[in-house]
Parts: structure tokens; C-alpha cells; sequence
């Protein structure tokens, strides 16, 4: 099969964020204890955090975490996570049944995001509790001192402000499930409450509100025209969660699933615009889609086992630790150009989650940590997307899907940046069982191939193969063959990409035009 795909350096979506590479670290399962927090390993600093997964956290290139939930923050005090620790209380969690021993809390966090070099986002307990708290924790964060609460931070050890800018009102509050679950308009007016009081406080704050859990909750669409209806004037950013997985084999479906991201993130932008429009507000809201990932539902470790609703687990057992696959690896490389292509719309997202909890890292106790198979295209797209995103136009013969309809065969997202004088081309074969030849013609440049790269299923495995404790077979490998030749109007890359691959194409532009400003 052949497919074409065009591109113009001036056809501009929009500017990659920086924020567009984030993670979630939630208290569940091992993804704090004995993933971000291991005192007692070999690899473990003072503050009890390991160094194998801060480098990899780093290597992953994550830029913002959100913290410390997800479902666990809907019913969190906050206040039990500063501290001696030794006189930290123990509770009971009841997101996820769990007992929370809170020898992790908000300074040992602030000391981790400190070491990546990422951005903290912190969000508040609307569920069980209120305007107050926020408040409260807010001007424990973010108050030079002079006051009980900043004085109290200080005595804790952080004489200077950790100066949070990014703040989630809530978490899935549209969610049955969720602790505090609220209706639209409840939910609404107190996240609008809860804004004014932490702008009076620190102007300065960014905040997202609590948008659909799901594009398929059946107060999609509604629940966010009422939730901005009271929030709109008042918020930065409203999220978007989405997860994935394959049903009963359908691989064709599941490779398509970034086609039911970009319907879901399109609608969600409409309905803004609509809502703001209705409101008479000339101001833009961005989409924070600040849970992604792939995730086989079906399957909930230790959770499935019926003891531990009588005997809640201290915090840290194995609870939805899914192992990755080559085929996961794709679909995580497609959702990443998803957001690529969305870049005129989609200021920020965060993977969900960083380490063991349906994670890119997975880590042992006392043992090795290690990359799963969806830690590639995250490290790649982060390392090499900088700049701008371009439009793409692919054309070939489509691929037929039972949910999602016909698709490209090809999945593509294409950035250049113009200051350094670098693009890179992210490109995933969607066949399970065919090579596919790409033509890519960037028009208005000329282009000098740098390094390209693909991640696959190694020799003599299957689409199935995976990445354990013991050994890590599926890295990206050098993607061979990758020629570029010069036509009319600028260059033509050819590229063979083996069957069920998902590669990044890296190379340097020259005789670039000036290009106008995104649209």
C-alpha cells in the first residue's frame, strides 16, 4: 500500500505547549509508595524519593504532573500530608479502598517535581469538602508568610512559596463513582464560588474545571454548557478524560481510537465556543485533557479480589498495574498526534499515570525500575515535537473499522520549529499485517533526514510483546531506508514503516519561506 501525506510550513494548527507532555501521579495502588517513594531502596535519596524513577521521569521528558488525584482527591485533607511525619494521621481512602498512611504529602511532592524539573498542578477536594479548604491550601502553598497558614508551610520547611500556578477544581465530578458526585449546576456553582475566593487570593492561578469524564457520559455536552455557564468568566481551562482499549480483539477499532479523541475534542470545543458565545465573553478557554491513556478495564489486579473490600490494603499494593504491549504502544503514539493536531485547542494533558498505575514506568520494591512499551512514543514525541504543529493531509486506501468507521491507514502529525530548524514527522501503519509506503511532501522546504526511529514488535514476536522486569525487547530501533528527494516545490520523504509500527521521523529544514501566523 501506498499513502501520501501533505504538508505546508504554512499551514499552522497552532504552537506546541510544553505542557502538552504531562503525567498524573495519584495515591493508588504503587504509583506513590514504592514507585515515586521507596525510603528503604538502594536508589532512594534523603527524602525517601528513588533515583531510577526520577531518571526516568526525566528521561521520559514529562513536564507538568497533576497531583495528588484523580478520585483519591475527593475526599483528601489536605492537611494530613504536612508535617512531621511521624505525626501524619492514618485514613482510610475510600476512592480506592485503601488505608492512606500519608508519609508522602504536598512537600514531599513539591521536593519530587523539583528534582524532574516539571510543573506542579495541584488539585482540590470539591468533593467532601469546599471553598474553604481550597483556600486554605492555596494560601499554604502560595503566601510569602505573615499569616498562620503560610507561617505553618514555612515551619515545615519551605521558607519560600511553592508559587502553584495550575489548580483543578475537583476531579470527575460528573461521575457516579466519584466521592461528593454533583450534578451540573451543583458542581458549577461551587466551582465558580471556589474560583472567585482563589483569585482573590493569588490572581495569578490558572484553573481548569471538572469537564466530562468520557465522551460516551450521557451528560456529555450538557454537563458542560451548565458547568461554564457558571464558570466561564472565572476558569482557564476545562478537562477532557479519555481512555482506551480493545474489545474482544477488534485491533482495527483499537488502532483507531485517536479518531474518537479528535470527535470528543472537537466537540468539546464547540460547545465552548457556543457557551461563550451565549455569554457574550470574548475570551478563549483551553482544553486540559488531564487523563489520558490506554487502559484494559476488564482487569483490576488485586481490586478484584473480594478480601480487600474487608480488609482495605495499606496504600501501595499492586492494583492496576497493566502490562503494555506493542499494539498499546501504537495507539499511545496515535493519541499523541491526536493532541499534536489539536494544538489550536489543547493546552495541556496529562498521561494517567506515571509509574505502576497503568504507567509508562513500572518499578519493582527494593528492585529495578524499568520502561513499559508506551514509554517510547511519549519519550520521542516529547523530546523531538517543538515549535508548531502542521496540518496533514493523508491520502490512501482507508482502513474499515466496526466503531469508529473508515479511517486513514496512516496516522500522522508533523511540527517544525522555525528557530531551530527542526521538524519532525510522527507516523503509525495502522495494518496489523502490512508494510505501508509513506510519501510525505513538506512543501516550501527543503529537508536533510536526521534520525528516524520506530517502535514495533521485535523479530519472531507478535503484536503482543511486552516489556517485564527481566527484559525490555521492545525499544525503538532505527527505522532504515528513509530517502528524501527533491520536487518542485520542496522535498519528498519516502519511508517504508513496517506493519503495526509507530515511528518518529526527525529531520533539519533549509530554504524554509516565512510563514504567517497560526490561524
Amino acid at each position: 500500500m501506498v499513502v501520501t501525506i501533505n504538508a505546508d510550513l504554512g499551514d499552522v494548527i497552532g504552537p506546541v505547549p510544553r505542557r502538552l507532555f504531562g503525567s498524573l501521579v495519584e495515591h493508588l495502588g504503587r504509583c506513590v509508595y514504592t514507585g515515586l517513594h521507596e525510603p528503604d531502596h538502594p536508589r532512594a535519596d534523603a527524602n525517601g524519593l528513588r533515583g531510577d524513577v526520577l531518571e526516568l521521569a526525566r528521561e521520559l521528558g514529562v513536564t507538568v504532573v497533576r497531583y495528588p488525584g484523580g478520585n483519591f482527591v475527593s475526599s483528601h485533607r489536605w492537611e494530613d500530608g504536612v508535617g512531621p511525619v511521624g505525626e501524619r494521621p492514618t485514613r482510610l481512602d475510600p476512592a480506592w479502598n485503601a488505608v492512606e498512611t500519608n508519609e508522602f504529602g504536598l512537600h514531599e511532592f513539591m521536593a519530587w517535581v523539583d528534582a524532574v524539573g516539571a510543573e506542579p498542578m495541584y488539585a482540590v477536594n470539591l468533593g467532601t469538602r469546599g471553598i474553604q479548604e481550597a483556600a486554605d491550601v492555596l494560601e499554604y502553598c502560595n503566601h510569602p508568610g505573615g499569616t498562620t497558614l503560610s507561617e505553618q508551610r514555612r515551619a515545615n520547611g519551605a521558607q519560600a512559596p511553592f508559587g502553584i500556578r495550575l489548580w483543578c477544581l475537583g476531579n470527575e465530578m460528573d461521575g457516579h463513582w466519584q466521592v461528593g458526585h454533583k450534578t451540573a449546576s451543583e458542581y458549577g456553582r461551587l466551582a465558580a464560588e471556589t474560583a472567585r475566593l482563589m483569585r482573590m487570593i493569588d490572581p495569578a492561578v490558572e484553573l481548569v474545571v471538572a469537564g466530562s469524564s468520557a465522551s460516551n457520559m450521557p451528560t456529555f455536552g450538557e454537563w458542560e454548557r451548565t458547568v461554564l455557564t457558571h464558570t466561564a468568566a472565572l476558569v482557564d481551562h476545562i478537562s477532557v478524560h479519555a481512555y482506551c482499549q480493545e474489545h474482544d480483539g477488534d485491533a482495527e477499532s483499537y488502532l483507531a481510537s485517536a479518531v474518537g479523541l479528535d470527535r470528543y475534542l472537537k466537540d468539546t470545543a464547540a460547545i465552548i465556543d457556543r457557551t461563550l458565545a451565549d455569554l457574550g465573553l470574548d475570551k478563549s478557554i483551553g482544553i486540559a485533557v488531564d487523563e489520558w491513556n490506554v487502559w484494559d478495564q476488564r482487569h483490576w489486579n488485586e481490586m478484584e479480589q473480594p478480601r480487600l473490600r474487608s480488609a482495605p490494603p495499606v496504600a501501595g499494593g499492586r492494583v492496576i498495574e497493566d502490562t503494555y504491549t506493542v499494539t498499546d504502544a501504537v495507539v499511545v503514539g496515535t493519541l499523541l498526534n491526536c493532541l499534536l493536531r489539536n494544538t489550536d485547542r489543547v493546552t495541556m494533558a496529562n498521561l494517567a499515570q506515571l509509574v505502576n498505575v497503568i504507567a509508562p514506568i513500572r518499578s519493582e520494591p527494593g528492585g529495578p525500575a524499568w520502561r513499559q512499551t508506551t514509554f517510547h512514543p511519549f519519550h520521542l514525541v516529547a523530546r523531538a515535537a517543538r515549535g508548531v504543529s502542521l496540518r496533514t493531509a493523508v491520502t490512501g486506501a482507508p482502513i474499515h473499522t466496526s466503531l469508529h468507521g473508515p479511517v486513514d491507514p496512516v496516522d500522522a502529525a508533523i511540527t517544525f520549529d522555525e528557530h531551530t530548524g527542526r521538524a519532525a514527522a510522527f507516523l503509525a501503519n495502522r495494518s496489523t499485517n502490512a508494510e505501508t509506503e509513506v510519501i510525505l511532501s513538506l512543501r516550501g522546504a527543503s529537508l536533510e533526514v536526521e534520525e528516524a526511529h520506530s517502535v514495533m514488535a521485535p523479530p519472531g514476536t507478535t503484536r503482543h510483546a511486552t516489556n517485564t522486569e527481566h527484559a525490555q525487547p521492545v525499544v525503538p530501533v532505527p527505522l532504515a531506508g528513509v530517502r528524501t528527494a527533491a520536487s518542485s516545490d520542496g522535498t519528498t520523504l519516502s519511508v517504508t514503516l513496517p506493519a503495526l509500527s509507530w515511528s518518529a521521523v526527525e529531520f533539519r529544514v533549509t530554504g524554509a519561506s516565512p510563514r504567517p501566523s497560526p490561524r
